[in-house]
């Protein structure tokens, strides 16, 4: 009799366990419908760009905000600023070098709510073969149903301050920086579509 109590209880305790494990949901960023993009201020104007491929997971804790994680992944040839000469200028050695830097990847390392739907995102963002911690700014813009998150759900993201882009090692040539006077300062504008994973 001891020993079958002792055996409910254990499987009582085991199935907690897992039901703790498996209670954060998954998200898959949706790329189709999702943009990460930047902002540069220069000497003539301003100028605009995204990436167009890139992929990323949100692990959500509803219930503790703070044991949830997010990881992204973007490749640096989707890069897109309207102008083609530009944009293979900015693949080249002179800047990215995509093809020895092909990724700039991010990968959290804690999550602070400081609100009902928003949160700070720290983590280590790697760009040129550089790793540098930054904190992103969340806001979750899907409205929520007795704290339950539908199928898919929309994710509003900034840093501030802006990114150096000197920090990362992304600089042109002396001459080039000086005649163009582009900004040290990279203003990120991110939203993220993601769909629950199954």
């Amino acid at each position: 009799m001891k020993l079958t109590i002792r055996f409910n209880w254990l499987a009582f305790i085991f199935a907690a366990l897992t039901h703790t494990a498996v209670a954060n949901e998954t998200f898959k960023f949706d790329a189709s419908h999702s943009t990460i993009g930047f902002r540069v201020h220069q000497f003539l104007g301003t100028t605009n760009g995204k990436f167009r491929q890139f992929s990323g997971n949100i692990d959500f804790d509803r219930q503790h905000p703070g044991g949830s994680s997010v990881s992204a992944r973007i490749q640096v040839s989707s890069i897109d600023t309207a102008i083609k000469k530009r944009d293979d200028h900015l693949r080249s050695t002179e800047f990215f070098n995509a093809g020895k830097f092909p990724e700039i990847t991010f990968k959290s390392r804690s999550v602070r709510q400081t609100g009902p739907q928003s949160g700070d995102i720290s983590g280590d963002l790697t760009m040129h073969g550089v790793t540098k911690p930054i904190i992103l700014h969340v806001k979750l813009a899907t409205p929520l149903t007795n704290e339950a998150l539908p199928e898919r759900t929309r994710w509003e993201v900034t840093a501030e301050p802006p990114l150096k882009r000197g920090d990362f090692g992304l600089m042109f040539g002396s001459a080039t920086e000086a005649v163009s006077g582009i900004s040290q300062n990279v203003a990120i504008k991110i939203d993220i579509e993601a769909v629950r994973s199954h």
